[in-house]
């Protein structure tokens, strides 16, 4: 039975957790009869502490912590924005892409709260989320622009001319931009997440140190690739053998450069092949500082407005869920639902959404 209630009736609360991956969050949204959706309240726990003694996530500890964390973080979230969950219209879930049995914790809770509370369930594609997420933040885009989705294991570019309405540009043939970040700090032996640890290295480095390479920077296409830059630093590490350790912050510095001048390069003939002027980045690796300098110079020249989510809300959370939620509801792109039974999907692609989801 589908969850028909009209959003110029009510403004509907949409509770959504997030469980892809190695974060649990939960966010309370309110859609608006019209105008962007108002977050509410959220609340995040980062497994990050866990995963560090193994030096990255480990799929089957994961599920269990969101098992912990989720029902305690939901009563935190209701605490905060003063509502009970007899007043929740609606309880999103991301369905996917991740792990498996971590979207499986996210979907079985959601659906169990809907059951109990007779309230209508939803499921949320994870980087549809990210996408949107730009629209929680004090300076909220409009359709229709360029995105570039920059998270630990996507890299694409689309054309976004509504909620719903994905045309994929260009993405990632073999690793995405966050794991370039990942695995060339593990290669300089940095700690995890080894993205943000390298990127707070390269702070102290010289970014032209060493000439890495800008793999397809020149292919005439938007697609990328970062799986030879990778075995680039893995030489290059070797090479310097013992001088690693004092040339560490300088071979950071150097990969961080390869990677943001890929980034930007492409995201400008994006918007070239486009014409348009507006551009939404969004991912983890949005958060990057040289990345957002880059690009802001870069956009400013061009008189393009560039637009990120806000800082903590780059990471995967909660939010992003129940805003994407939101916004498919109110566009009428999708239907709530009383059927209770679930499927995730661990590989799903974002221009394959549809009203059908």
């Amino acid at each position: 039975m589908a969850y028909t209630r009209r959003m110029t009736d009510v403004a509907p609360l949409i509770l959504g957790i997030e469980s892809s991956c190695d974060e649990t969050g939960v966010a309370l949204v309110e859609s608006q009869a019209s105008g962007v959706p108002k977050l509410l309240s959220h609340a995040l726990y980062s497994q990050i502490e866990m995963h560090q003694a193994y030096g990255g996530v480990v799929p089957e500890l994961a599920s269990r912590d969101h098992i912990r964390r989720v029902l305690p973080l939901t009563k935190q979230v209701m605490a905060e924005a003063g509502k009970s969950l007899k007043d929740i219209d609606v309880v999103a879930y991301t369905r996917g892409p991740g792990l498996a049995g971590a979207l499986l914790v996210g979907a079985g809770v959601a659906c169990a709260m809907g059951t109990a509370l007779g309230k209508p369930v939803l499921g949320v594609h994870h980087l549809e989320g990210h996408l949107l997420s730009p629209f929680l933040s004090v300076d909220p885009p409009e359709f229709p622009f360029v995105a570039l989705l920059v998270s630990g294991g996507h890299t694409q570019l689309m054309r976004v001319d509504g909620v719903g309405r994905y045309e994929m540009l260009g993405e990632t043939i073999d690793d995405a931009a966050g794991e370039a970040f990942d695995k060339s700090a593990k290669l300089m032996g940095l700690g995890y997440p080894g993205g943000p640890a390298l990127a707070k290295l390269a702070e102290q480095g010289e970014g032209t140190a060493f000439k890495l390479p800008r793999p397809l920077l020149h292919s005439g296409n938007l697609d990328f690739s970062f799986a030879g830059l990778k075995t680039a630093v893995l030489t290059q590490a070797q090479r310097l053998g013992d001088e690693l350790e004092p040339r560490k912050a300088d071979l950071a510095a150097s990969t961080q450069a390869a990677i943001v001048e890929v980034l930007v390069k492409k995201s400008l003939a994006a918007l070239d092949q486009t014409g348009m002027k507006r551009l939404v980045v969004a991912g983890g690796v949005g958060a990057n500082k040289l990345l957002r300098e880059q690009l802001n110079a870069a956009c400013m020249k061009r008189k393009v407005r560039v637009h990120y989510p806000e800082l903590h809300l780059c990471t995967d959370n909660g939010a992003m869920i129940a805003m994407a939620a939101a916004m498919r509801l109110q566009a009428g792109q999708q239907e709530a639902t009383r059927a209770y039974t679930f499927e995730v999907k661990p590989r799903w692609p974002l221009d394959a959404i549809s009203q059908s989801v």
